[in-house]
């Protein structure tokens, strides 16, 4: 269940502000009580993105590292060759992959982290606003009573009690109000200056990251090609013929 600032078990009957007032500086509260819920979407699902992209990469590597136990590895040259640039492409890929994920940690899971720790002092400011307005109203209201009795010598000395409580309560009400009310807006117009840079380093980040994964694979690429156009001759087409026709041939595969 989530966080209420403005559910009242015990809420007087009387409000001593306005209802319009009110419903305003709720407005406030929760775009504030929003935003901290998206703040913290928002961090849980950045750090599943670096989980994942290293685990993508160490899952390729894996994959390279398993090839090297075949045996097809140990006798064949030409595809040991290819697993050893495949190898050697992914391990560059993964020093990258730790670069861009340090980047992503620093420049967006540790600012969200600080952002987050500001809304459990908002909360307590809110709630000891809230306390003050029930109390603000609970003296209002004694006054209001003392006012309807009868004016008898205890009756008005209660009633001056009751005002210079009042004076107290209101004054220490529209202190905390006042601040909230100027700090809350300012608060939730923040966000823009506060993640604008996050976001900014983190498409920088990923550009840079694609940029350089793209030549990493681009380069392997191109040793691939040019290793297998000197493969392709007839007598390698032939062998690739003839293993197919083998394999063909099997009853496993054979038509019914």
């Amino acid at each position: 269940m989530s966080w209420n600032p403005f559910k009242r078990n015990d809420a007087p009957r009387r409000s001593v502000i306005s209802k319009s007032a009110e419903r305003e500086f709720e407005r406030d509260v929760k775009k504030l009580e929003e935003l901290d819920e998206c703040g913290k979407k928002l961090n849980k699902d950045t750090k599943r993105c670096i989980e994942n992209s290293g685990t993508l990469v160490k899952t390729e590597l894996k994959l390279s590292q398993d090839l090297t136990q075949s045996s097809l590895y140990q006798t064949d040259e030409q595809f040991k060759m290819l697993t050893d640039d495949w190898a050697h492409a992914i391990t560059r890929l993964d020093l990258l992959t730790q670069e861009k994920n340090a980047v992503h940690t620093k420049t967006m899971v540790e600012p969200l982290k600080k952002f987050s720790s500001i809304f459990p002092g908002m909360r307590a400011a809110v709630k000891k606003r809230e306390s003050s307005l029930q109390e603000y109203t609970r003296c209002q209201e004694k006054v209001d009573r003392y006012r309807e009795r009868e004016r008898t010598g205890p009756n008005i000395v209660k009633l001056e009690q009751s005002k210079k409580a009042l004076t107290v309560a209101k004054e220490d009400f529209e202190t905390q109000n006042q601040i909230l009310r100027e700090d809350l807006p300012r608060l939730y117009e923040g966000r823009i200056d506060f993640f604008e840079p996050c976001f900014q380093a983190l498409i920088k980040t990923q550009v840079t990251y694609f940029t350089e994964a793209h030549k990493i694979y681009s380069e392997l690429s191109g040793k691939m090609t040019s290793e297998k156009d000197l493969l392709l001759d007839d007598s390698y087409e032939n062998q690739l013929d003839n293993k197919l026709s083998e394999i063909r041939s099997l009853s496993i595969i054979a038509d019914d």
